[in-house]
């Protein structure tokens, strides 16, 4: 009985507010971007041989998210000089990650290093939540 009327409450609702039943807020619908450098995304075990080789890898998290942990020797992004923290070798391997695979911080990152000439640009989906989880290493400031 609790089932069906909990039942016809939702849908009431959902009837009442149509407009949340729409992702994106009832706005006109956009195409989706098209980005013309195409990432190199890695997988952990790909990640983890990068960083045991010294790879630089690249923390596109929030400061918040940072003093919660990264990946050891990891270079923090989300600073205003972020152009000074690259490498001066265009060809030099890098590594950027955020959170997880729903974050696009260090994909949006890794474009624009990429935009800058950047040739061996790598995006790391899995993040450091992907890191943590799988029982690696992580350092914190």
């Amino acid at each position: 009985m609790k089932s069906k009327i909990l039942q016809a409450a939702m849908i009431s609702f959902l009837c009442l507010y149509p407009q949340i039943n729409f992702a994106g807020g009832g706005g006109e619908p956009v195409e989706a971007p098209v980005y013309d450098e195409l990432l190199n995304q890695i997988s952990m075990r790909e990640a983890e041989m990068l960083w045991q080789a010294g790879i630089p890898f690249y923390d596109v998290n929030t400061l918040e998210v940072w003093t919660q942990g990264y990946i050891p020797g990891a270079k923090f992004f989300n600073v205003r000089n972020w152009k000074k923290l690259l490498p001066e070798n265009k060809d030099q391997t890098m590594v950027f990650y955020c959170v997880n695979k729903l974050c696009t911080a260090s994909e949006m990152a890794a474009r624009e290093v990429m935009k800058l000439g950047y040739t061996d640009v790598r995006q790391m989906p899995d993040g450091i939540e992907g890191w943590k989880l799988s029982g690696r290493k992580v350092e914190r400031p």
